[in-house]
């Protein structure tokens, strides 16, 4: 000690050493986050460098953080401003905090998901994720926006939908211990409706592996699972209302009720599919004097007779008491390849339905007039229970005196089947329309006549919404009234692959069909980069 100062008592040295070391370590968290700057609440913030640290007063060096880059996800964000900082991983102590207790079962899910502590409705802390609805009239109900800043994730969105589609951004940044980006993501779908559809009428997925493409399918952001249930092989549905028409395989209502339960948790709609008047074989099986006959009296498979009252009857019976089963907003109709249409002259091969068509058409009434009648009134069942119908495209007739009603959306599947019309008729005539295109979309188990398994590389190279039929994309103008596309698997040759062989086979073009619906642009990844981040995601979600 020098002779000129003076003794300092130790309780006030001790005081200024702390002081030191909580300035110094100011310091350091100056110089290692970055600073936001708002846009005036329009657009994007942008990220701007540090600000200029204050001299050090520890010996240890500042940090300092390059810009961040996009999240690395499928589908691809659409907009991520960049900022300097470490980005947030899941830690010890680190919980998941919600606004309102909407948000009561995304938060739960995504702590699980995380192994992170679900702390409910608390104020956030360091390091915790907090889950925000923001009402928003103008926005896109599924957008959202992730800030990772300081140490803490905010996502939140307009719903609580756009919230959840916030948390598989998350869930995918972290996967495999990789950060989530310092910045900040806007996101939102191009498309309302990303779905995907599966028949399990003709080869039977049980319960469980139909939950786990739920969970597949969530983390990917589709928001629709369409379920073919009945065909001419089987009626895999419970029904209390019709008992004698349920094959030996199918699912209970409760299996079904835990299957919408689950989707409901992922926010996808299951839209149930109940083909009519053809593809009603294993009903007709049951109901032989409802089954349609030609002129020679020959029984015409999978076709139901719609002359008779009776058949409307059967399938509204099956229409309403679904329609408990299956709460979501969305019904399919089908209407597809009914067979009285497939013929030269479907007057002369079916005089029973002819003479049914005059007797309520007038005398040019023709069968096609009355199974547009059929249509409708199948649809009319539908609105009454609150649902929005939908059908194949070649359930639509042209120059018939019957018009199909205008609320039903084209499902547009193919362009092969007789009277089978461009997309154009149907955008130009203004219905909403959604895209089903058998030539990139169709996964038809044992390939026959046609078709071939899709791959996830040319539906990701050269497949958009607007391609509906073959491989032509219809004129922009257009655009809004595609409401969006579905991938599809059918099982026409049932035994040709197992269960697990199709959920490996469709895999990659799900991933693949879920980017073009989530942004139809040109991709920013190579089609091997894509593939190669797909796998790693699918390797992190599976473990």
């Amino acid at each position: 000690m020098s002779r000129h100062e003076r003794p300092v008592p130790e309780g006030t040295r001790r005081r200024r050493q702390r002081a030191v070391i909580a300035v110094a370590a100011v310091a350091a968290v100056g110089a290692g986050a970055g600073v936001w700057a708002t846009s005036g609440g329009n657009g994007p913030a942008r990220a701007e460098e540090p600000a200029a640290a204050p001299t050090p007063t520890s010996p240890s060096p500042s940090r300092s953080y390059p810009l961040s880059k996009e999240p690395q996800t499928v589908p691809a964000v659409r907009d991520h401003t960049p900022a300097r900082g470490p980005g947030w991983k899941p830690a010890r102590g680190h919980r998941v905090v919600v606004d309102g207790s909407g948000l009561a079962d995304e938060g739960r899910l995504l702590a699980g998901e995380l192994g992170l502590a679900y702390a409910g409705q608390d104020d956030a802390r360091a390091g915790d994720v907090r889950l925000q609805v923001r009402p928003d009239k103008g926005a896109n109900p599924e957008s959202y926006t992730m800030s990772v800043r300081d140490g803490r994730v905010t996502l939140s969105g307009p719903t609580e939908a756009g919230v959840y589609y916030g948390t598989r951004t998350l869930k995918q940044s972290v996967a495999g211990g990789a950060a989530a980006p310092e910045g900040t993501v806007r996101d939102e779908p191009a498309k309302p409706r990303r779905g995907f559809s599966l028949d399990i009428a003709r080869k039977f997925f049980d319960a469980g592996w139909i939950e786990d493409r739920i969970r597949e399918l969530g983390d990917l952001k589709y928001n629709e699972l369409g379920l073919h249930f009945s065909d001419d092989q089987g009626f895999r549905v419970e029904s209390s209302s019709h008992p004698e028409i349920v094959s030996t395989e199918h699912l209970t209502k409760a299996q079904v009720k835990q299957i919408v339960d689950l989707a409901n948790s992922r926010h996808i709609t299951v839209v149930p599919e109940l083909d009519s008047p053809g593809h009603l074989g294993a009903v007709l099986d049951a109901h032989p004097d409802l089954q349609l006959r030609n002129a020679q009296g020959t029984p015409t498979r999978g076709a139901i007779d719609i002359s008779k009252p009776a058949a409307g009857k059967i399938v509204d019976d099956l229409i309403d008491e679904y329609s408990d089963v299956f709460p979501g907003s969305q019904w399919h109709l089908g209407a597809d390849e009914y067979q009285a249409l497939t013929v030269s002259d479907p007057q002369a091969s079916y005089p029973t339905l002819a003479a049914a068509a005059r007797k309520a058409y007038g005398p040019d009434g023709t069968v096609a007039d009355l199974t547009t009648g059929w249509l409708n009134a199948r649809a009319k069942t539908v609105r009454d229970d609150h649902r929005t119908p939908r059908a194949w495209n070649d359930g639509f007739f042209k120059d018939t005196s019957v018009e199909p009603a205008k609320d039903i959306q084209v499902a547009y599947w193919t362009g092969k089947e007789i009277g089978a019309r461009p997309p154009t008729e149907y955008l130009a005539a203004g219905r909403k329309v959604l895209n089903y295109n058998d030539e990139f979309l169709y996964y038809v188990l044992g390939q026959p006549q046609t078709f071939v398994y899709p791959t996830g590389q040319r539906i990701y190279e050269d497949w958009t919404p607007r391609v509906i039929r073959g491989t032509r994309a219809v004129d922009a103008k257009y655009d809004d009234q595609i409401l969006g596309g579905s991938f599809a698997v059918w099982g026409d040759i049932p035994g040709a692959q197992t269960t697990a062989q199709v959920a490996d086979g469709i895999r990659l073009p799900l991933a693949a069909t879920v980017q073009k619906l989530w942004d139809p642009g040109a991709p920013k990844l190579s089609w091997t980069e894509f593939r190669d981040l797909a796998d790693r995601l699918d390797q992190a979600r599976t473990g």
